[in-house]
């Protein structure tokens, strides 16, 4: 029996951001329609206002919702100056790059890498692995040798800024990785498309200076992504090892299922990890969440938080409520 369903979508043409070879030359899917007017938009946590406008003009050009956002968050995976996500990204403790990432389209379809060294577009990856492999999860050597057979060309991720960096905190770090509120280190974006279909990615370089192998919330569905187009969809960013505790964004989803609005699912879902707490976290847990309707809402746990929205021509970023 066949472990998944291969969904076939409008024949685009890509940005060459993507270093994916095999590109999205796929028919268009028969949909539900569950947003009323199916107007196009894209989300994204932080100010990613670049990433957010190439989706969302994609998806104004009728791209489907799942490649709008991989090509979206591809535009800061390719950014040397973003050290979260992708090429430039902070190295582990022995100072290697390796970054995590999956995808979750409107029918539940689902793919995720782990732990992935020189390979930058790890969001085109993860969609690879769902589209072309029996499989939902490839990790490390495994993942890096599939994106090679498929055309990806491999590259040193660590630049010579984070190498800097990476040397300097050998010297301070007393060999602990980087906790705090700024150190978010995720990209994630949702898409709603013509066809009102409703999909998602999520991309990065993990926690700064983690032990080798340490994989967050990012890649893991229902973490670090959620989708369920009947429903809606939430991302989450910030320390990983705490949204896993919660399965933060399928909690989300759910609680918007049980009937709370995006913004009250957010905020519980944030109390939910906060309950945990003998004192005030100092760490930073963000989440980024649209229901079906388009209603959108986010809560953190420390200020700083934002987001990244495009609708209408239009880009804006969004400061968000928090905790502290």
């Amino acid at each position: 029996m066949n472990r998944k369903v291969f969904i076939e979508r409008t024949t685009i043409g890509i940005s060459s951001l993507l270093v994916s070879p095999s590109l999205f030359a796929k028919k268009k899917a028969i949909l539900q329609k569950p947003y009323p007017n199916a107007t196009p938009f894209a989300i994204a946590t932080w100010n990613v206002q670049k990433a957010t406008t190439t989706a969302g003009q994609a998806l104004d050009q009728g791209m489907n919702a799942l490649d709008a956002a991989v090509q979206g968050v591809a535009v800061e995976e390719a950014n040397l100056l973003n050290s979260t996500v992708g090429k430039g990204g902070a190295p582990d403790r022995d100072g290697n790059v390796s970054l995590d990432a999956c995808v979750m389209d409107s029918n539940g379809n689902c793919g995720a890498v782990l732990a992935v060294e020189n390979i930058t577009h790890v969001a085109a990856l993860a969609k690879e692995v769902m589209e072309k492999t029996p499989h939902v999860i490839l990790a490390g050597e495994g993942a890096r040798k599939f994106a090679i057979s498929q055309g990806y060309q491999a590259e040193d991720l660590l630049t010579e800024e984070s190498k800097k960096a990476w040397q300097k905190w050998l010297e301070e770090g007393h060999y602990q990785p980087e906790i705090n509120v700024e150190n978010h280190d995720t990209i994630g974006m949702l898409c709603v498309d013509k066809e009102g279909a409703l999909s998602g990615a999520c991309t990065t370089s993990g926690l700064a200076y983690k032990m080798k192998g340490r994989v967050g919330d990012s890649p893991i569905i229902g973490s670090g992504l959620f989708v369920d187009n009947s429903v809606g969809a939430a991302v989450a960013t910030g320390l990983g090892e705490e949204v896993i505790k919660t399965v933060g964004s399928f909690l989300i989803v759910e609680l918007m299922r049980q009937g709370k609005s995006p913004q009250e699912a957010c905020e519980e879902a944030i109390q939910r990890i906060l309950e945990k707490q003998k004192t005030k976290p100092d760490f930073q847990v963000a989440y980024l969440a649209t229901n079906k309707n388009g209603v959108l809402g986010a809560y953190s746990i420390h200020s700083g938080f934002t987001y990244t929205i495009y609708k209408n021509n239009k880009c804006q970023n969004i400061n968000v409520k928090s905790i502290f």
